[in-house]
Order: C-alpha cells, then sequence, then structure tokens
C-alpha cells in the first residue's frame, strides 16, 4: 500500500478520497487554493498545503505545484478525484515519470478511450453497438456529404471533450456550416483541439452507463449500470441505479460486450461507459470516462463496494477479487445539489446562513458545506450529493421527497426546489425519462404540471 496519497482535487470529492485513504490507514495530503483555505477537506486530511491564487489554472490545474507538493510532503501516490486533471494524460505521465502513483488507468489508454472517435473504433471492434457515425472531419464540405448520408437529424461532437460543449444538433442541411463552425471553435476554446465528428442524433434517449473495475491483468467487473437521463444541457442533476427500462438480457449482454473490449484494450482502475437507449430499446456507445464519476455513490449504494477504496487498492497493485457478476441490491437514487438559481441556472455563490442535513435510514450526504461556509464563485457549483436507498424505485423515490423536505440551505439559491418537484411529477416516478425531460417539464403540457 501507499506511503502517503495527495488528493489533486477539492470539495466534496476531496473529502470522499480523504475518507477512503483514512479507512486505509494511509495519511493524505490536502491541497488548496487561497480561496479554499477554510474548506473542509482541508481540515480533515493530514496535511494540508496551499498551491496557488483562487483561478483554478493557477492551483489545481497547476501540475508543477501538484508534483512540487508529493515530493514535498513525500507522497508517491496521485488521486486527481473528477474534474480538473483527472482524465489529463500529461499530468498521468508526469507523475509516472517523477515516481509517483497516479490513481487511475495508464495516460496510453485515457487517450485512446478519451478521444471519442477512437473510442468508438474499439469498442466498435469488440462488438459493442455505435450509433452511425464518422471519422474527425476535414471541413463542412466533408460534414455535408456525412451528414447526407447518415441522414438527419445529426449530431456534431468533439472529438477531445464532452460536458456540452463543441455539441451542435443539426436538423437541416441548411444549418451544417454554421454549426460546424461553432462546433470546431468551442471544441478548441474547451479542449484545445477543434477536431469534431458527426453522429446519428437520438432525440429521446436514454443516458445509460456503466460502472467498471479493473486491474489491468484481464480482470474487469462490472457493477451495474446507472439510468442519468435527468439532465440540464447535457449536466446530469439526478442518477439511480438500476436502470428502470433495461431488461436482465440486456444488462448481461451489455456487461459482456464491454468487458471484452476493456480486456482488449488493457484498461485498468474505476470507469464509466456511457450509452444512449433509444425509444426502440437500443443501446448505443457514445463515450467512456477515465475516472470515477461524480455519481458513483448510488452504484456504491446498490453494491455495497467502495469504489474509491478499490481504486486506491488497484493502484497500489492488488489484485481485482470482486464477484464477476454483482446483481444490485434494492434501488439507489442521488440528485446533485447546487448552488444556482433554481429558474435561471445562474450561479449562485455567497455565505451559508444556515444549514440542515437530512437523515435517517437509506440516507447519504456527500457535501463539503457547513454554516457560514462562503461558496467561491471560481469552481463548480456543486455543493452535496443527497443519496438515498431503498428496498425498489417506489420506496426510493418515497425516501428521497423525504429527505429533499429536510433539506435546508439558507443565504444562498439552490435547485432543492427543483429536485423536489421533479421527485413529485408523474413521468419521473413513472420511471418515463429521457434526456430531455427538463426541457418538456418546464411548461405546461400533456406530460403533467410545470416545473416553474
Amino acid at each position: 500500500m501507499f506511503k502517503k496519497i495527495l488528493v489533486a482535487n477539492r470539495g466534496e470529492i476531496a473529502l470522499r478520497v480523504i475518507r477512503a485513504c483514512r479507512e486505509l490507514g494511509v495519511p493524505s495530503v490536502a491541497v488548496h487554493s487561497t480561496a479554499d483555505a477554510h474548506a473542509l477537506h482541508t481540515k480533515f486530511a493530514d496535511e494540508s498545503v496551499c498551491i496557488g491564487p483562487p483561478p483554478a489554472r493557477d492551483s489545481y490545474l497547476n501540475i508543477p505545484a501538484l508534483i512540487s507538493v508529493a515530493e514535498i510532503t513525500g507522497a508517491d501516490a496521485v488521486h486527481p478525484g473528477y474534474g480538473f486533471l483527472a482524465e489529463n494524460a500529461e499530468f498521468a505521465e508526469v507523475c509516472e515519470r517523477c515516481g509517483i502513483r497516479f490513481i487511475g488507468p495508464p495516460a496510453a489508454v485515457m487517450r485512446l478511450m478519451g478521444d471519442k472517435v477512437r473510442a468508438r473504433a474499439a469498442m466498435a471492434a469488440a462488438g459493442v453497438p455505435i450509433l452511425p457515425g464518422t471519422a474527425v472531419l476535414g471541413d463542412d464540405t466533408e460534414a455535408a456529404r456525412e451528414a447526407d448520408r447518415i441522414g438527419y437529424p445529426v449530431i456534431l461532437k468533439a472529438a477531445a471533450g464532452g460536458g456540452g460543449r463543441g455539441m451542435k444538433v443539426v436538423t437541416a442541411a441548411g444549418d451544417l456550416q454554421a454549426s460546424f463552425a461553432t462546433a470546431r471553435a468551442e471544441a478548441r476554446a474547451g479542449f484545445g483541439n477543434a477536431d469534431v465528428f458527426l453522429e446519428r442524433y437520438v432525440q429521446r434517449p436514454r443516458h445509460v452507463e456503466l460502472q467498471i473495475l479493473a486491474d489491468g491483468r484481464g480482470h474487469v467487473a462490472a457493477l451495474g449500470e446507472r439510468e442519468c437521463s435527468v439532465q440540464r444541457r447535457h449536466q446530469k442533476l439526478i442518477e439511480e441505479a438500476p436502470c428502470p427500462a433495461l431488461s436482465q438480457a440486456q444488462r448481461d449482454d451489455l456487461q459482456a460486450r464491454v468487458g471484452a473490449a476493456l480486456r482488449a484494450v488493457g484498461y485498468a482502475n474505476v470507469g464509466t461507459v456511457e450509452f444512449l437507449l433509444d425509444e426502440e430499446g437500443r443501446l448505443s456507445f457514445m463515450e467512456m470516462n477515465t475516472r470515477i464519476q461524480v455519481e458513483h455513490t448510488v452504484t456504491e449504494m446498490v453494491t455495497g463496494v467502495d469504489l474509491v477504496r478499490e481504486q486506491i487498492r488497484q493502484a497500489a497493485g492488488e489484485t481485482l477479487v470482486l464477484p464477476a457478476d454483482i446483481r444490485p441490491r434494492g434501488h439507489a437514487i442521488e440528485c446533485r445539489i447546487n448552488a444556482e438559481d433554481p429558474v435561471t441556472f445562474a450561479p449562485s455563490p455567497g455565505v451559508i446562513s444556515a444549514l440542515n442535513l437530512p437523515g435517517g435510514f437509506g440516507v447519504r450526504v456527500d457535501t463539503h458545506i457547513y454554516e457560514d461556509y462562503r461558496v467561491p464563485p471560481h469552481y463548480d457549483s456543486l455543493l452535496a450529493k443527497l443519496v438515498v436507498h431503498a428496498e425498489n424505485r417506489r420506496a426510493a423515490i418515497a425516501r428521497l421527497r423525504r429527505a429533499l423536505d429536510e433539506f435546508v440551505i439558507e443565504g444562498i439559491k439552490t435547485n432543492l426546489d427543483l429536485h423536489r418537484r421533479v421527485a413529485r411529477h408523474p413521468d419521473f416516478v413513472a420511471g418515463n425519462l429521457d434526456t430531455h425531460l427538463l426541457e418538456r417539464l418546464a411548461a405546461p403540457g400533456p406530460g403533467g404540471p410545470p416545473l416553474r
């Protein structure tokens, strides 16, 4: 096991990693910007070091500063959490060159699966279904020709990114040229890489993802799937496990195909393989995230597997000993509680003047906030993850409603009320989900009462 682990992140995920380190008996080192000097992760780690001013590029994204802290404190491993440098192959390579273990996949595998075009090809070669699409497009003329071949509507995607940046839906040929230019510009600005490609656009898909854990020696455990269809602008808000729309036959087939694909590329550590489920029940590969996910908690609740601890154990060279076929126990749902206006979704930094966290049987809250905590304006707006677990989906929804009603955050605006209304909406309760659910529910219509 490692002598000491540097946690190269902030917020609730930094605390999550620090807790796993504590249970494994491994000292932890927190890093923080000057804006996070009083953050909880700096208090609960064994050591804490300031690495720069508030802008992430000068602190949490500052690779030389992170390596210096690891060397000064004697940390022999780095856990990147999610976001920031978690999927940065260059950071992984620098760590390895400096004799520091990067707790994540090898850099070469990160590059392969982080490139959406190459990842599509690798999955297709292993028999995983993919949507009709293209390689990287050279210009808008090629894009127009390929769009005609695939058939409208199509979607332009950044080859090197995610999170909605560089993504443009095109419904007619006359809109393609402008959308192509905009997608390339967004991809270049967001990821330093202007490459884009085309896929057939699925108009009302469900977003389904498979959690895996591998040791790089041929052992791949599939820990079941998550439903992540409640989204706003490609950003997930509610996740649950298992997916209420998948049959056991689909689940078994998906796990077998993905397991074969990841063994073929030599995958190691945790990862999430994301799919679109269309209205005909067909699954198609979308992308892979080569890191721990925000929503890993719902998988932990239904499997009993501590994914962060397993990340650390696998990175330390321990053999994966999980069962090859893990069946979910009950149902779990997670809500992302954000510091944002529930109507406009504008960020809402400021001081939390009052706080009450929900509790009780089957309720988990992963958070870094406390009363009088100042939410900084410099980072992601995630405040907390509320996770509930019960014997079935109906019971989990009832528990979620109760927990949301107990959750109090004052002094700033949050999306708590939005979550309360979604949890009571007939479409959500019935499991009638797709990635446009919030758009449809934002206005009156036959699908049920509006959210605002």
